[in-house]
């Protein structure tokens, strides 16, 4: 099969189309011949960050149908549409993820392949109101979107929502879903073109990063913020929220590192939480969602794995809005 792999050096210099052999299967899992795949920042970080490791494929998201099950498989067949849940050994909604939670892509082979093995436990049924495409970029954003927004932030209808630095998959879902759940959503971006986007997506109002926040919002504190972007935007942010409001935090694109007025802080008496991915619990939870609102990624651009390289600048760049699609 053809698999896109990463071997030395380092970054997207790594990435190389090659014919590898079929994966085999093993008892309760199965063997999904990919349909779509999507394209996540955690696939560039990746390349980034791992050197002299032993080649494996790329990819965590993916879409299509099994062709192969192992000993044991009871829950699905070979036939089934199916859509795969990357976040490994977390069954269960708890705080936090247990230990040995991991994702698929890296250590473990990934999706940008024309096969991929993984537990029976890891696939779902595709919903039936998504195309292949629109299946295969939803999983590991749409995930996150739900945990950030719901287990973790907490949401209610009627709710404020701000969104610093719209256009990637995760917060593209997260403005879809708050808006689904009865929620009024701001969104900040730098550029023009994705803040007209945002407010055509359903956003009520949207806003310059680079811009006073205060005075945009005529001085209206929000009840939740998700934050994605990290250094840049945080303090903003933090200013933002009104007094007993929830920052949920599951990305540092702009600077890992921020500094805050404690005192300040405590007397506000406001929450910041982290997050990450979700369990297969939140992953069932979404997909009942998703099914009732009829929800669908925003995509952005589709490639073929031979036009990988193009695919990953664009998401280096930071140019898409919304999810960056393989078909396979």
């Amino acid at each position: 099969m053809k698999a896109l792999i990463h071997t030395s050096p380092k970054g997207k210099e790594g990435l190389k189309l090659q014919t590898v052999d079929s994966p085999n299967v093993n008892g309760g899992e199965v063997k999904v011949q990919l349909k779509t795949a999507g394209l996540n920042h955690r696939d560039l970080f990746v390349l980034h960050r791992h050197e002299n490791e032993p080649p494996f494929v790329v990819g965590s998201d993916g879409a299509g149908v099994i062709i192969e099950v192992g000993e044991g498989v009871q829950n699905v067949k070979v036939g089934d549409e199916v859509i795969i849940n990357p976040g490994l050994n977390w069954p269960e909604k708890s705080a936090a993820p247990p230990e040995g939670f991991d994702i698929l892509g890296f250590p473990s082979n990934g999706t940008f392949a024309e096969e991929v093995v993984v537990s029976a436990n890891q696939v779902e049924p595709k919903p039936e109101h998504l195309d292949w495409i629109e299946a295969g970029v939803l999983p590991l954003a749409a995930l996150t979107a739900y945990r950030a927004l719901f287990t973790r932030g907490n949401l209610q209808e009627g709710q404020h929502v701000l969104l610093p630095g719209v256009g990637s998959g995760v917060i593209t879902f997260i403005l879809q879903y708050a808006k689904a759940a009865g929620a009024k959503v701001t969104v900040t971006s730098r550029s023009e073109e994705k803040r007209k986007a945002a407010l055509e997506l359903g956003a009520d109002h949207a806003i310059d990063s680079d811009g006073d926040w205060e005075e945009a919002m005529n001085g209206e504190k929000v009840d939740l913020v998700i934050e994605s972007v990290g250094a840049a935007t945080f303090q903003k942010s933090l200013g933002a929220v009104k007094k007993g409001g929830t920052i949920v935090t599951f990305g540092a694109s702009a600077g890992d590192e921020v500094s805050i007025n404690i005192r300040q802080f405590f007397y506000g008496q406001y929450n910041l939480l982290g997050t990450t991915m979700g369990s297969h619990e939140e992953f069932r939870e979404m997909l009942a969602f998703i099914r009732k609102y009829e929800i669908k990624p925003v995509i952005d651009q589709t490639f073929t794995l031979e036009d990988a390289h193009e695919a990953f600048n664009r998401m280096e760049e930071a140019k898409q809005f919304g999810k960056i699609a393989f078909t396979i």
